[in-house]
């Protein structure tokens, strides 16, 4: 049978006639233990990544197509009170114009998941299924894509059929313009919240107040486009909770039912 013991070089050190060589006992570790640093957003380099490429981006498009959204702008808030006879808002939407929409669009969903999960997780007390926030962020970054496409949909389908293709192609464009500009002003609150430590309670107010003055531009824009007409009151309330305040109460409610999904239950 072949010998497997060490030779005596591994099994001896230089130490190993020294009376206070003990191996055998454990050593241990001066000091206590201390609590791990708690995670913040802040210092997560993939948000702070994500926050940067999006800034980058927006300033590059907005140098690249100046005159483009400068134009855009005018021609929204010019005709918040008329409609051109020119269908001048719908028409010119080039490859770089509807790019730079479909990016701030994407932006105002990523950012609204982001301060939803920072509202939910305020407290840090409570606990959820996954594990990282990218997960969460992901999902409530989809339920609003999914929010705005349902909607986006549901108004192509109402204004095709009572309106005409014309002003339902006018409308896709100012629906997607408010949407715009809704991510443009949750910018500022959400870097400030992330980095400067704003309060989460200042940036939802913020976000209820941008809320509030988006709905009113979509009111002023749906009565410019659709109910000119003297005694329309109630059809454009109707076109109004049908298509905004309904659909707004059910992501308030999918939001907190995907919320309890993920949360702990203990």
């Amino acid at each position: 049978m072949n010998d497997v013991s060490l030779p005596k070089y591994y099994r001896e050190s230089f130490f190993a006639n020294d009376t206070l060589l003990h191996p055998e006992l454990p050593g241990g570790r001066p000091g206590i233990a201390g609590d791990p640093v708690p995670y913040t957003v802040r210092n997560d380099d993939a948000i702070t990544c994500i926050l940067l490429f999006c800034f980058v981006l927006a300033i590059s498009a907005f140098a690249h197509s100046r005159q483009s959204i400068m134009q855009q702008v005018k021609d929204f808030f010019l005709y918040i009170l008329y409609t051109p006879k020119s269908d001048k808002t719908s028409a010119g939407e080039n490859g770089g114009k509807s790019f730079f929409q479909v990016f701030l669009c994407l932006q105002t969903c990523l950012l609204l998941s982001i301060t939803y999960y920072l509202y939910i997780t305020r407290d840090g007390n409570m606990a959820f299924v996954l594990d990282t926030p990218y997960q969460m962020t992901g999902i409530f970054g989809g339920v609003f894509i999914a929010y705005f496409l349902i909607k986006y949909l549901a108004y192509k389908f109402v204004n095709l059929t009572f309106f005409g293709s014309k002003k339902s192609k006018q409308w896709t464009w100012v629906l997607s313009f408010i949407i715009a500009l809704e991510g443009v002003a949750l910018f500022p609150s959400v870097m400030l919240q992330v980095y400067f430590g704003l309060p989460v309670q200042n940036v939802v107010n913020y976000f209820f107040l941008i809320l509030l003055l988006t709905k009113l531009l979509t009111i002023f824009k749906c009565w410019s486009i659709f109910f000119r007409q003297i005694g329309v009151f109630l059809q454009i309330i109707l076109y109004l909770c049908a298509l905004e305040i309904v659909p707004l109460l059910s992501l308030a409610g999918i939001l907190v039912l995907t919320t309890d999904c993920l949360k702990v239950n203990f």
